[in-house]
């Protein structure tokens, strides 16, 4: 019995001695292998290393001298580690108030229980400065000193309390320039999104390229963080004085004249540099989340390239451009006004509802007579001659400025189902033709500048990977001959100079024109409702600054020479200051010298 048990028992031993054998050779075999090589590969990536997605820094945006619009800046998530509570109650204390918090907010917040799977870390609140966290640290500290590890729970800790940073964007002028600059809004620490104005049109270059590497589990081998390029940064053609100026003279504007809502542009005409472009609403891009509150309905967000209306007398700029550029009219073309014009089935009156007897071309825009341009539009130029001319202006067009959320409303033309002859008419003065701000300046400005057309744009240059990238003005096109474009200069620097106009600038010689058109009530005109504009450029010789005005429905009055002319003058005579551009008579005495 004992000789068998021994025997399987032998047995037993050869069978365990013969497989531990076996496990060493294999082991040995795998170790020389080529498989081998591959399962160690296999497991130091799988479980030495990660991927980390590393997201670079938001590009600056600065105005043309270089000071800061939008910016990055260092905030932090607080929040708390679960397990390592020990006095939610000090927490709650020394926190309440900060961000709004209330003590039961944070109590909440801090004394959850700790679960290792569902409940580790819990955020308090996010987005504080560092001066907070510079505070909190102190006192932690302090208590941490007092109370080692919070092991006395009668005596305060701030222990479980932690912060981490990330960055937020930062807008250093609140709402200044706001319709312009758009915001970044962050979905999550990591990742957010531009919305409006540059932050929109620009994402792309502003976020930079972001950056997956693998990054070492254990931090003994972590040598360096990886370098990831920033996003570039703008400098735009915006004056941020000159802005601030603009926004202010348009806010007291609003108030004075008991407007819904204005906008104003100014451009260099000569290269399409925007200077400023205000609006009302406005919203501080540091809370950027309330917007909404203010930009009620269908309120755009920038009047100025997305809101479309009918512009009325400051159109007649183009009809009138039209006809002496096509040669249908010149200086001795004459129309008697009798304060009527029947066509396309519709009557046409002026906006005084009077006659005024024999008009030469000048009389006709001084006195701004809508039955004179829709005689010059109808007669003179023909439907097709003038719908040719308005689109070589940008009429119905996107002038693609480099801001996000341009709008248009397109132009009707004939063939097109909801065209009628009496249309010719009446869009000749502006009325049943709807525009926005910046596709009505830019179209004008030709008439400032020789007839050539510049795309308006806000991008001066591009810096990245230290250098600076300047960009180039681009010719939209050329509409009208220079000729006419500085008779119709000329014609409107008459017209206000024989009125006496409240656009007048002392000193300067300024060409201009004033808009007031009647708003469709329920498809019918009000004379109670209307849009005022004024559009004026100087100095006339060489223009360096066009200005366009729209106030909405003023109640103060209707006319755009009693509420838009007087604004445009305010912001020129300021605007003439910051360009350094000295009077007509100072220019004559100093031609006279060197003469």
């Amino acid at each position: 019995m004992k000789k068998d048990t021994f025997s399987r028992l032998t047995l037993i031993g050869v069978i365990l001695s013969a497989s531990s054998l076996l496990i060493v050779l294999q082991m040995l075999h795998i170790q020389s292998s080529t498989k081998h090589q591959e399962l160690s590969q296999w497991a130091d990536e799988e479980y030495s290393y990660a991927i980390e997605n590393y997201t670079p820094e938001r590009g600056n945006i600065y105005d043309r001298w270089g000071r800061l619009l939008a910016g990055d800046e260092d905030v932090y998530e607080l929040g708390v580690m679960l397990e390592y509570v020990t006095n939610p109650d000090t927490i709650a204390r020394t926190l309440e108030g900060i961000n709004g918090l209330t003590y039961d907010d944070v109590y909440a917040v801090v004394s959850k229980e700790y679960d290792a799977e569902d409940s580790i870390y819990a955020v308090i609140t996010d987005f504080l400065p560092s001066g907070v966290i510079d505070v909190l640290s102190e006192i932690k500290q302090t208590y941490e000193i007092e109370n080692p590890y919070g092991k006395n729970p009668d005596l305060p800790s701030l222990r479980g309390l932690i912060w981490s940073s990330h960055l937020k964007r930062s807008y250093p002028e609140n709402s200044l320039a706001s319709n312009i600059l758009g915001f970044y809004a962050f979905r999550d620490r990591q990742e957010g999104l531009g919305y409006y104005g540059v932050e929109e049109y620009y994402d792309n270059l502003l976020a930079g390229n972001a950056m997956d590497t693998f990054m070492p589990r254990n931090p003994y081998l972590l040598e360096s963080l990886p370098e990831v390029p920033a996003g570039a940064s703008l400098v735009l053609t915006i004056d941020r004085e000159i802005q601030a100026m603009v926004e202010k003279k348009l806010d007291e504007a609003i108030e004075k004249y008991g407007a819904v809502s204005g906008t104003v542009i100014v451009l260099n005409p000569e290269n399409g540099d925007i200077y400023a472009m205000a609006t009302q609403p406005r919203v501080n891009l540091n809370e950027y989340w309330k917007y909404q509150e203010q930009f009620k309905e269908s309120t755009p967000f920038n009047r100025a390239i997305s809101e479309t209306y009918e512009p009325g007398s400051v159109f007649k700029v183009l009809t009138m451009s039209a006809a002496f550029d096509a040669g249908v009219v010149d200086d001795e073309t004459t129309y008697y006004d009798s304060g009527r014009y029947e066509y396309g089935g519709g009557t046409i009156l002026n906006w005084d509802r009077k006659g005024h007897g024999e008009q030469t071309m000048q009389g006709c825009m001084q006195k701004s007579l809508n039955v004179c341009l829709a005689w010059v539009a109808t007669e003179k130029l023909g439907k097709d001659k003038f719908y040719d001319y308005m689109r070589a202006f940008g009429i119905g067009q996107r002038t693609s400025i480099d801001l996000g959320g341009e709008e248009i409303w397109p132009m009707s033309v004939p063939g097109d189902s909801d065209w009628y002859p009496i249309q010719l008419a009446t869009n000749s003065f502006g009325q049943g033709i709807a525009v926005t701000p910046i596709q009505l300046a830019a179209a004008i400005s030709a008439v400032a500048n020789d007839g050539k057309m510049m795309k308006p744009h806000v991008l001066k240059a591009i810096i990245q990977d230290g250098k600076q990238y300047n960009t180039t003005p681009q010719v939209l096109g050329v509409p009208i001959k220079a000729e006419t474009a500085r008779t119709m200069t000329e014609m409107l620097v008459q017209s206000l100079q024989n009125e006496t106009s409240l656009a007048l600038v002392p000193g300067y010689k300024i060409a201009g024109k004033t808009g007031t058109a009647e708003i469709p009530v329920q498809g019918q005109y009000s004379t109670d409702l209307t849009n005022a504009s004024f559009v004026g450029w100087g100095p006339a010789d060489d223009p360096k600054f066009l200005i366009y005005v729209w106030l909405e429905k003023p109640e103060a009055s209707p006319w755009g020479s009693v509420v838009a002319a007087p604004l445009f003058s305010d912001i020129a005579k300021e605007l003439v200051v910051y360009l350094d551009l000295p009077p007509e008579d100072a220019l004559q005495n100093l031609v006279a010298k060197e003469g």
